[in-house]
């Protein structure tokens, strides 16, 4: 089956690949990013959509975290 990885996607983005069923929410993938993935709507996703959905929130939970690091370093003083 085709299924759409979002485990790497702020720094691979979203990966397409081919993958069977293992059962429990978890697949097995061929390729590159041969590997075990687990959790349907977390790290894969069936549906493309789905996975741009997934990709868009992790990317705008970052950006939020970085702003608050940001904040804190502008805060800092030294001496």
């Amino acid at each position: 089956m085709k299924v759409w990885i979002t485990k790497y996607a702020l720094t691979d983005g979203i990966i397409e690949a081919e993958a069977k069923d293992c059962g429990y929410g978890m697949i097995e993938t061929v390729g590159k990013y041969s590997n075990y993935f687990h959790g349907e709507g977390r790290q894969w996703h069936k549906e493309k959509e789905s996975a741009i959905t997934k990709a868009e929130e992790m990317r705008q939970k970052k950006i939020a975290s970085l702003k608050k690091q940001i904040e804190r370093l502008e805060k800092m003083k030294f001496g």
